[in-house]
């Protein structure tokens, strides 16, 4: 069998996602027009939401956000340095200043009591993200925002369709972002969504969003400069397609995590994904599997290097946000978010589509024994 190119991900994309596509191009509006607004309607049902705008990327709805709620210059905005950054750059880009905290080292997201532990006179929200797709503990930090003021952001750009405490995730910031670029279960090239219940913060991220033709001379609507980062009708038609599907597409990639789960258990020294207790489903965004603490830094890069050298795409999972060039404090060292730093240096993302077979994750998971054996981190054990 040829194993050449076994990419990271591969939307699953279908004659019904084409056919929709398809019948935009045939109609009279490309640009934001009914597509766009059918999708919001059925997003929001989804979510449990009563508002839902699409944006042009879950970074410029994070953006969207913190503008409507009026952060900027001089604010501080708690977030996790395990995430991508993308995260981290909308909360600059609106001119406030990202401060990092650590995380839980099972589950991978932002740990409340070191969000809190963040807090200062000039913090005005906490963007908490399910990360991986695990959801965030939400009850705690439900607990945490109203007892300290602050606005709760929920990042899922990662997660959707998981389930904590009985409700999709989306449903549990005063507002929340989901992303639609690759990797993501819906793949509509790029665009994203926030979804919230409260009818002022929505209108003022519309304000923010762009103007609709029939708003250009409307001297209210002319008070905000608009971003223009509004989603096309064709983008949208594909959203909506696989919103359509969803459960499908989840069920399709969760077939996908059994197998590898199946051919990891004959391997010693690796933690694959973990859920919570209190979590009722999380759907993986990669799967993302770490190595024991046996394994260094060094000898990760070099398992990933010997999986390229396969012709197979993983990717080192995290990059810690708080140690990145654009980030960094002179004053900062290595170690002050210890967790943040020891997961990341042992975590790789492995190809991850439900267009992957037994036989290539098979070839996947002994191509990896293979090369943790290579570095001489120790022996892999086989069954």
């Amino acid at each position: 069998m040829n194993q050449n190119n076994i990419l990271l991900s591969d939307p699953h994309i279908t004659a019904a996602d084409i056919s929709a596509v398809t019948q935009v191009l045939r109609s009279p509006r490309l640009s934001a027009g009914p597509a766009v607004s059918a999708f919001e309607e059925a997003f929001a049902a989804y979510t449990g939401r009563k508002h839902a705008i699409a944006v042009s990327s879950g970074t410029m709805g994070l953006l969207l956000a913190l503008k409507a709620y009026g952060i900027g210059a001089g604010d501080e905005v708690i977030v996790s340095a395990h995430s991508w950054r993308e995260t981290a750059h909308a909360i600059v880009l609106a001119g406030a200043t990202a401060v990092f905290a650590d995380i839980d080292y099972w589950a991978g997201t932002l740990a409340p009591d070191k969000a809190e532990a963040k807090i200062t006179e000039k913090t005005r929200a906490i963007v908490a993200g399910n990360t991986n797709g695990h959801p965030a503990p939400w009850t705690a930090f439900r607990e945490l925002a109203e007892r300290r003021g602050l606005i709760l952001i929920e990042d899922s750009t990662e997660a959707i369709g998981s389930i904590y405490q009985g409700r999709r995730v989306g449903s549990f910031g005063d507002c929340a972002v989901f992303d639609f670029s690759q990797p993501s279960p819906i793949t509509c090239g790029e665009g994203g969504m926030i979804v919230t219940d409260n009818s002022d913060l929505a209108y003022a991220i519309r304000r923010h969003l762009g103007r609709a033709p029939e708003e250009r001379s409307s001297i209210v609507a002319g008070s905000v400069a608009p971003f223009q980062a509004k989603i096309s009708d064709l983008s949208a038609a594909l959203g909506l397609a696989q919103l359509n599907r969803i459960d499908e597409i989840l069920a399709l990639s969760e077939i996908t995590a059994n197998l590898y789960s199946k051919y990891f258990r004959s391997f010693e020294g690796i933690k694959d994904p973990y859920t919570a207790q209190d979590v009722d489903k999380a759907h993986w965004f990669l799967y993302t599997v770490h190595l024991g603490t046996r394994f260094s830094k060094s000898s990760c890069d070099a398992i990933v290097e010997d999986l390229k050298r396969e012709n197979l795409e993983p990717a080192a999972y995290s990059q810690p946000l708080h140690l990145r060039r654009y980030y960094f404090d002179p004053g900062r060292r290595r170690g002050e978010l210890f967790v943040t730093e020891k997961v990341a240096d042992r975590a790789i993302a492995l190809p991850f589509h439900p267009h992957l077979t037994e036989t290539q994750i098979a070839y996947i998971v002994g191509t990896m024994k293979d090369a943790s054996i290579h570095v001489g981190a120790g022996t892999a054990i086989y069954l």
